[in-house]
């Protein structure tokens, strides 16, 4: 099971987000430079960022963090966040990220996706975000219409090499993931999964460990809120 503790940007800054709602926000004192030092001195070797800058601008907003991130410690970083065109993909694979993760721009338009994947092979991980079976686009303000797992059944053959799977609902509450949805999710997969949005516990990662086709999870804001110790989340990291 691979552990993503996770750092989300914006305005240079540590933050986390309710259920993705910009206007509902804890800042924290660290830099995301500085909490990816101290993820990697705890012995991490995942990481999970989102740019919520370039969620909202659709540019690279950060790409100068990430890089400093990247050269500094060996750490598999996986991006997302406003990554809507090839170019944006190709700075971020550029800087030494392992995955690039694409949502919203992959939803609206899946050719998009499918030339993403060929043309950066192993590099793009596909990002579901899901409120009530729905999917959800643009920093998760609009819903798509779309049912997740219909998506998922026309684009599975596109090459993803990775898929992370959010419920809204869940995210930022520490309420523990939507295991239900994330399992039928992993079960029409042709890649692995991640699971992200309410890891509330070590009990939740135990659980997760014990699903198939499931890869890792993503924890947030339970790791800032001290709700999960860093020394204990890093024994669960394979």
């Amino acid at each position: 099971m691979k552990i993503f503790p996770a750092i989300d940007i914006k305005d240079k800054k540590c933050v986390r987000l309710v259920k993705g709602d910009f206007d509902n926000k804890t800042e924290y004192e660290m830099s995301p430079v500085e909490q990816a030092c101290k993820y990697k001195d705890f012995g991490f070797k995942n990481l999970h960022i989102v740019d919520l800058d370039g969620a909202l601008t659709g540019e690279t907003v950060n790409l100068d963090i990430i890089q400093e991130i990247v050269t500094k410690f060996d750490l598999r970083i996986e991006i997302g966040g406003g990554i809507r065109n090839f170019e944006s993909i190709q700075k971020y694979t550029d800087a030494g990220v392992e995955k690039v993760i694409l949502g919203s721009a992959a939803i609206k338009d899946k050719n998009f996706l499918k030339e993403a994947c060929e043309k950066f092979s192993n590099k793009i991980a596909l990002g579901l975000d899901a409120k009530d079976g729905y999917l959800s686009v643009s920093g998760w303000k609009e819903n798509s219409n779309k049912l997740t797992l219909d998506y998922l059944k026309e684009v599975n053959d596109f090459g993803a090499s990775r898929l992370i799977y959010t419920d809204i609902n869940r995210d930022g509450m520490k309420q523990s993931p939507n295991f239900d949805e994330t399992i039928k999710v992993a079960e029409i997969s042709n890649c692995p999964v991640i699971i992200s949005g309410g890891v509330s516990s070590i009990d939740d990662i135990k659980k997760a460990k014990n699903l198939k086709n499931v890869e890792g999870i993503i924890v947030g804001k339970a790791i800032y809120d001290g709700e999960i110790k860093l020394e204990e989340l890093v024994k669960e990291d394979a």
